[in-house]
């Protein structure tokens, strides 16, 4: 039996935010859980069906996968898409109950201890060459850092946290609503099991401070706007002495002057005169590389396109240089002087004798008086 399309499964549409895609997920989840729907086999598998369509698609290389191949591109790693399988349903169910008895049941909120710092992202901005080219730079990002004075711990310095009177180190509190038992984030030390009684006065009990880092970042040749850089460890540093997470830098390239970019390929526009255009000519065009000769056959007209291999981007992820595709545009030449204008209108009148000089404009009019004739 063929699979129901995910987004069809969650009612949302292709390039749909993570907010929207976790806010349906979590309106499916709540009408159709088995505590709400007992010996209901319909919405248990309407439930399990949810949950294997969030799983892939709040994940972004199992969605990548999918948006590409379907189905086929996810199963082997889905592992079956078993109902509450996978950290992303845990997350996703404890903001379910969230709605409804104001915290997070076990979820996120209630783990304690040490957490992972939150990932960051950095726009850079590249000049065509310096992506092209591959570049070294340096940047400066504000970020939390783990307090010195208390080593991240929050307290002041000679004490320690003590264990919360309210959980009592749990970190959760357990609320009965109606039939549902639910575990709850403890309001008074916010999940981590610990209060902090004598606060550091360098970071007031967060444990973490803000700061700027100076980081070097290595830009390999070829990169394109949207790419992105990862720094393993430069992110946000962890709480409660957790690992740090990472930071994101994301290539953004500015527009050219002469070169607009396509992938691998680069586009120009080369500006010649009516003349080189008419009696054909040898030009000199600008390349990342330097200048090189460019052969102009004589009849050439505007929009013509010249290729020139191998003087485009070798990608970043490998493979050949691309092209150098130069556009052809024939330029009217303006301000003419007294004979400049006599030499045209001698010229004009020569090329008005005979209609094979200009193929296309002859077939033009042929067609327009056809046109009229058919009305």
């Amino acid at each position: 039996m063929s699979k129901r399309d995910y987004y069809e499964v969650l009612g949302v549409e292709r390039g749909v935010s993570e907010a929207e895609l976790k806010k349906a997920y979590r309106r499916l989840a709540m009408k159709h859980h088995p505590d709400r729907n007992p010996d209901d086999k319909a919405s248990e598998d309407k439930f399990k069906e949810a949950n294997e369509a969030y799983e892939v698609l709040s994940d972004a290389s199992k969605r990548a996968a999918y948006d590409q191949y379907g189905h086929a591109g996810v199963d082997q790693s889905m592992g079956g898409g078993h109902p509450g399988g996978g950290a992303n349903f845990s997350d996703i169910f404890g903001d379910v109950f969230s709605d409804f008895f104001g915290g997070a049941a076990g979820g996120r909120g209630g783990r304690g201890g040490a957490q992972r710092g939150s990932d960051l992202r950095y726009t850079l901005e590249l000049g065509l060459e310096e992506a092209v080219r591959g570049t070294s730079v340096t940047i400066r990002v504000p970020t939390l850092v783990n307090c010195k004075t208390c080593a991240g711990s929050g307290a002041k310095k000679g004490t320690s946290p003590v264990t919360c009177t309210t959980c009592g180190g749990i970190g959760q509190v357990r609320m009965q609503q109606g039939f549902f038992s639910v575990q709850q984030t403890c309001p008074r030390c916010h999940g981590n099991g610990k209060m902090i009684t004598d606060p550091c006065g360098s970071c007031h009990g967060h444990g973490r401070v803000e700061e700027h880092k100076t980081l070097s970042v290595k830009v390999p040749a070829g990169v394109d706007t949207g790419d992105r850089i990862r720094l393993s460890g430069e992110g946000e540093a962890g709480a409660m002495g957790g690992p740090a997470g990472d930071l994101y830098v994301v290539v953004n390239v500015r527009e050219h002057a002469i070169f607009q970019r396509d992938g691998k390929h680069l586009y120009c526009e080369v500006p010649i005169s009516f003349a080189d255009a008419a009696l054909g000519g040898e030009l000199e065009v600008p390349t990342l590389d330097g200048r090189v000769k460019l052969k102009i056959p004589e009849g050439t007209q505007t929009g013509k396109l010249f290729r020139l291999r191998g003087k485009g981007v070798a990608p970043v992820r490998g493979g050949g240089a691309g092209d150098l595709m130069c556009r052809v545009a024939v330029e009217t030449p303006v301000h003419l002087d007294r004979r400049q204008r006599e030499l045209l209108e001698e010229f004009r009148q020569s090329l008005a004798v005979d209609s094979s000089h200009s193929p296309k404009a002859n077939g033009w009019f042929e067609g327009v008086k056809r046109f009229f004739g058919d009305l």
